[in-house]
This record gives C-alpha cells, sequence and structure tokens, in this order.
C-alpha cells in the first residue's frame, strides 16, 4: 500500500502549495451561500457537497485553507483508490505507480480538486464505486454490495452524473457473463439503499418542480458551447493530459477483454456515447470516468513489461517528462502574470466551454479574481445613499457569483445580504425588498430604465484577470419599481 500512500500526499502537496495563490473561486462563494440555507437539494446541485462544506465551516472556518481542504482531499483519494483498482485487476507495484503518477497529472483533475464544488467528490466517488463494483463481482458478498450501494447513493446525493455510471454498469452487466450476479438478492439490495439515500433529494425536487431539469436544459440550450465527435474527444485528451492516451487507450482495451472487468469497460463507453451524442456536454465530464481506464493501462504496460525490462523507467519517464508540463496548467502554482505566460503556449487547443469571453486566464482561474474589488465599489455606491434610501435598499446581482461575493465580502464592508434570481437564490426570495430603492450590479440597460421610474449608473466593476463580462459590469442605483418586487419576483426567475 505504500505506492498509492505516497502517490495521494504527492497530490496533496501539491494542492497545498497552490492553495491560497489566488481568491475565492466564484462557485466557493455561491456553496458557501448555498450552505447557509441547508436543505435537501438545491437548483444546480444535490446537497451532499453543501453539508460537507457547512460541516468544514463549522469546524474550521472560512479561509481558502478552510474549503478547500476537503476537496484537497477528495483528490488524494481518488488517487489512493487508482492504486486500489490496480491491485483489484492484477497489477503489481510497478503498475501501482505508473497509473497513481497518471492520476496526479490530469489538469482537470487538478483545476476541480483545487476549489470547492461537487466535482472533486464526484470523480471520487465514481472511482470508489468501479472498484467495489469489482470486488463485488469477484467475491460475491453481501457487505461489498452494500457498500456499492453506499458509494452509489452518496455519489448521487452529490451529483446527478452519478446516474450515467449506475445505468452503464447495468448495461454492463447485462451484456457480460457478470448477468449472473442478477440472478442474486444483493445488486438489488444495492439498488435499494441507493435509493434510500437519494430519496430526500428527489422528494425536494418533486416539492420544487423538478428545478434541476430545467437548469439543465436551459443550460445545454443557452450556456454550453455545442461540441462535434472529434472535438469533444480532442478536448477529452487536452484535459486529461495528453500523455495519459498511452494508458488511456490500452486500459479501456484491456477492461473490454476481461471477463470480470469488461463491465466498468462496458459502462465506460455507454457514458461516453451519451456524452457525445448530447453534443452540449463539457469534454471534462466524461474524466470522472477514467480512473479505472488509467488503472487498466498501468496493468497491461506492467505485464508487457515482466519480459521487457526497459519498459518500467521508460514508462515512467515519460510520464513525469511529457505529463507534468501539462498538469501545471491545472494548478495555480506561479503568480498570475507567470501563470499566464506560462500556459499561452501550452493552451492554445483547449476551447471555452461556455459562450462567453474568455479572459486572459482560463475560467476555473479568472473566477477567481476581482470579487472583493467588485464589493468594494458596491458599498462606496450603498453608502453614498441617503440615511432613509439606505434602510429600504435592496442589493441585487444578476448572478450568483456576485451574490455570493456580496454575501461573503459584504458584512466586513456594512452591506446587506443580497438578492438574485439566479438559480437558488431565487427560491430565497427578496428578503422583504419592495423594490423601492434598489442597487442592481450588472443587468441590462433597458431592463433598469424601463422596470423603474428612475436609474442611474452610479459605478461599473473594475478587476485584472477577471472574467471579461464582471469587468465594466454596471453598478445601478434604482428608485420606484414599476410593480411590487414580489409580483416581478415571479417573472425573473433564472435556471441556468
Amino acid at each position: 500500500m505504500i505506492v498509492p500512500i505516497a502517490s495521494a500526499a504527492l497530490k496533496l502537496l501539491l494542492h497545498a502549495f497552490a492553495i491560497t495563490h489566488y481568491g475565492y473561486f466564484r462557485d466557493e462563494l455561491y456553496y458557501i451561500a448555498c450552505s447557509k440555507h441547508l436543505a435537501w437539494g438545491y437548483v444546480d446541485h444535490p446537497p451532499l457537497s453543501i453539508a460537507l462544506l457547512a460541516l468544514a465551516r463549522a469546524t474550521l472556518g472560512d479561509s481558502l485553507w478552510a474549503i478547500r481542504l476537503l476537496p484537497a482531499l477528495a483528490g488524494a483519494g481518488t488517487v489512493f483508490l487508482v492504486g486500489l483498482l490496480v491491485r483489484e485487476l492484477g497489477g503489481g507495484r510497478f503498475a501501482q505507480a505508473l497509473a497513481c503518477l497518471a492520476a496526479v497529472i490530469p489538469p482537470v483533475w487538478l483545476a476541480v480538486d483545487h476549489f470547492f464544488s461537487m466535482n472533486a467528490f464526484d470523480t471520487f466517488f465514481w472511482t470508489l464505486a468501479a472498484w467495489l463494483l469489482l470486488r463485488a463481482i469477484a467475491n460475491g458478498r453481501p457487505r461489498t454490495w452494500i457498500l456499492f450501494g453506499i458509494a452509489v447513493g452518496l455519489g448521487l446525493l452529490n451529483k446527478w452524473s452519478m446516474a450515467w455510471f449506475s445505468g452503464g454498469a447495468f448495461f454492463g452487466l447485462l451484456l457480460t457473463p457478470e448477468r449472473r450476479v442478477l440472478r442474486t438478492p444483493w445488486p438489488w439490495v444495492a439498488a435499494v439503499i441507493s435509493a434510500v439515500i437519494v430519496m430526500p433529494n428527489l422528494i425536494w425536487e418533486q416539492m420544487h418542480a423538478w428545478p434541476t431539469l430545467e437548469f439543465m436544459r436551459n443550460a445545454a440550450r443557452e450556456k454550453m458551447v455545442r461540441t462535434g465527435f472529434g472535438e469533444f474527444w480532442k478536448q477529452q485528451v487536452l484535459v486529461m493530459n495528453p500523455v495519459n492516451v498511452l494508458l488511456w487507450v490500452p486500459g479501456l482495451i484491456f477492461l473490454l477483454r476481461s471477463a470480470r472487468a469488461r463491465v466498468i469497460g462496458i459502462a465506460y463507453l455507454a457514458t461516453a456515447a451519451l456524452l457525445v451524442t448530447s453534443g452540449s456536454s463539457r469534454p471534462n465530464y466524461l474524466a470522472v470516468a477514467d480512473a479505472p481506464l488509467l488503472a487498466a493501462g498501468a496493468v497491461a504496460v506492467g505485464r508487457a513489461a515482466a519480459s521487457r525490462a526497459w519498459i518500467r523507467p521508460v514508462a515512467l519517464m515519460v510520464l513525469v517528462l511529457l505529463g507534468a508540463p501539462v498538469a501545471l496548467m491545472g494548478l495555480p502554482l506561479l503568480p498570475v502574470d507567470r501563470q499566464i505566460a506560462y500556459m499561452r503556449p501550452l493552451s492554445g487547443g483547449v476551447k471555452a466551454q461556455e459562450r462567453s469571453s474568455e479572459s486572459d486566464l482560463p475560467q476555473v482561474f479568472a473566477d477567481m479574481f476581482g470579487w472583493e474589488e467588485m464589493v468594494q465599489r458596491v458599498a462606496r455606491v450603498y453608502h453614498a445613499l441617503p440615511e432613509p434610501d439606505r434602510q429600504r435598499c435592496v442589493i441585487a446581482a444578476s448572478n450568483y457569483g456576485e451574490a455570493g461575493a456580496i454575501d461573503f465580502f459584504g458584512p466586513r464592508y456594512g452591506l446587506p445580504s443580497a438578492i438574485s434570481w439566479h438559480n437558488n437564490y431565487w427560491l430565497w426570495g427578496t428578503h422583504g425588498g419592495t423594490g423601492d430603492v434598489m442597487i442592481l450590479v450588472g443587468g441590462d440597460r433597458d431592463d433598469a430604465h424601463n422596470d423603474f421610474r428612475s436609474a442611474t449608473l452610479a459605478d461599473t466593476t473594475s478587476c485584472n484577470h477577471c472574467m471579461p463580462y464582471e469587468n465594466g459590469a454596471p453598478i445601478w442605483v434604482l428608485h420606484g419599481l414599476n410593480m411590487p418586487l414580489s409580483e416581478r419576483w415571479k417573472q425573473i426567475r433564472r435556471y441556468i
């Protein structure tokens, strides 16, 4: 077990070095706001990650270290599980070292494990479920099937995409001789356990008219860039680190040829087919399914090295020398200007996955800049209002990032909490605001003038390296909404 442990420690060390280099990420600010409104569901994610964040905040506080420790640990756990997958597939210590190193260097895994979101836990639960499924097929023990059901249930309670794994695994069982396990009660017990775990979230969804489905439809139609077959796979190779293709491809072949592990290979292909045919899914969505391929590929290379000793040092050197430079694109290890210069020649093939202009940094880093500066400008506008207006004023934001920043940084500048019609902020309502006096961050000029008796452009945001639509965004002072805010609220919901 020394190799998986050492590799997980290496992954954790990389995150520890980078953890405070830039600021809070857009989604982190939103997730912190969600953790103050604990529920069994949210418009754009299930509740597990928010419950974990609430626990982290209650015990460790709100610092970058506090909220980013859990995703870093989840990423290290994924690397450790890759080592266990290698052992389950019959690989030795060299195969473990090769696979675990390959699991450290994907830029997409480094990026999502760097900040708090449900995505770090998503990769962990997929990998855990794959390992437990292989063990359950091999030993048939009730305890293993029960653990598998718990892993899938928690995965679903973290992110609905775990359903892709569940459906793909069931499809794989039906198409392979391992369908024999379906004649025993334990896979069905596992399914019931998963359903019981996720049921509170499904009840919440039904009570709120299935907002997550509306969110996903809107995102696919209005936000995500449509991706063709070739571009999807090109981006998948880039985000997983091109050098990992040397393990990824033989790993898929190994899984499909293995009698016991074929179910995992079929689950991967089923998930890939679903994402490719949708056309509007992010290529990195498939990255959560890649851990078994890296493990199986390392086992295949390890078997080839049994009769060709030179393969071992060459394979490890190739991963380090060719993989490490690309891996560094996934973490903000350098001061921002040097990071931009470093990434520029390497990132030309990586395409934006949302319909918005790019900064000089990719969005995963750009959304860590500008938030407190924005709040400072809003505070100046707010405190410049006459006292009677301040008493009646509500601060509205056009998206959850701006609203989350106001809620997080605002108290130190004397601001009230924000309202927004974006995703779960819409469910939290107007905080009793009437619309008589409003400060609006962002928003359309025509709407501001048409919906209010008066609209004054009080300031604009200004930030370096942030996303372009957050730089120069208007800060309006609005008076006299043309209808009660509670009525207008019903018309402006924005789930996307």
